[in-house]
């Protein structure tokens, strides 16, 4: 009975935050010749990707350290490619095995398949030819579009609420629970479209990450997440939200948990002209427009 107890209390504790960092520097965006003999999963940090991996590390442990108890944990998530677990053993520096739960290679977050070897006459080629259909939808000859990306974040999203629900990370829920996860520019920005419901008109909008940029999505004071408790009305603008997605952001960070449906009408109005306030407002139009339409 009080192992029972226990589970309880521990089920369903959030994490205070979810950091989303991209990878350093690597060979292939120093040189995109590098995809022409070196598979993309096996492409290798730079020697300034090390060191901005090594300076993001510092970064996002001041963000744990200055904001909240002094009881923190990170839990990583790492992409497979050979950048990103240079990238997540350079953030690593910044953190004591105390403070680390654990770690998880995951394979749906990796980087968008564009094909096999690039030849970079035909990828530039291809680049413009997704930009006049779409970045969302255009998909890379024997690769992916960013829509098939967001289908296998989807399914990694679930896996990580089953595994903060369930407690299969091993949290002490005394202690603010940090996740990093240490992907690529684009498998991010399909995760926070995922996140916050954003439209594909408003993922076209999005800028990507710079190497070893990162994004702090925190959970505020009501029980919604926010990029806005952390990050400046500037710097969001800057990464190509909206002012309409700022202003929900803003929002986020001090509603209440489960209100985004029932308050955020603005994202109904972007899918219909007009929604009637009730029924009876509804009946009243209807029989005007019938009307008129009797003595036309």
């Amino acid at each position: 009975m009080a192992m029972g107890r226990q589970r309880e209390r521990v089920r369903g504790v959030l994490p205070k935050r979810i950091i989303l960092v991209r990878h350093g520097e690597s060979q292939g965006n120093l040189d995109t010749a590098a995809y022409t003999t070196t598979p993309d999963h096996k492409i290798q940090l730079t020697a300034e990707g090390i060191a901005q991996a090594r300076l993001a590390g510092a970064r996002m442990r001041h963000v744990m350290a200055r904001e909240g108890s002094r009881n923190w944990r990170v839990y990583f998530y790492v992409s497979p490619y050979a950048r990103t677990l240079s990238t997540l053993r350079e953030i690593g520096r910044s953190f004591s095995k105390k403070r680390v739960i654990g770690v998880r290679e995951e394979c749906r977050i990796r980087e968008q398949d564009f094909g096999n070897f690039q030849v970079p006459e035909h990828m530039n080629l291809i680049k413009e030819t997704r930009q006049r259909f779409g970045r969302f939808f255009y998909r890379f000859p024997e690769g992916e579009s960013a829509a098939d990306v967001f289908d296998r974040v989807s399914s990694f999203l679930e896996s990580l609420w089953r595994d903060i629900d369930m407690n299969r990370l091993n949290h002490d829920p005394s202690d603010d629970l940090n996740l990093i996860i240490v992907s690529h520019g684009l498998a991010s920005r399909v995760f926070l479209m995922k996140w916050f419901k954003w439209s594909v008109e408003q993922f076209e909008l999005l800028n990507n990450f710079g190497n070893c940029e990162f994004r702090v999505i925190q959970l505020g004071s009501g029980g919604e997440y926010s990029l806005a408790i952390h990050h400046t009305d500037k710097e969001l603008l800057q990464w190509g939200l909206s002012p309409d997605m700022v202003a929900d952001q803003k929002w986020r960070a001090h509603a209440s948990r489960g209100a985004w449906n029932d308050q955020c009408s603005w994202y109904l109005d972007a899918f219909f002209d007009h929604l009637a306030d009730s029924d009876d407002e509804n009946v009243d139009k209807q029989d005007e427009n019938n009307s008129l339409t009797v003595h036309s």
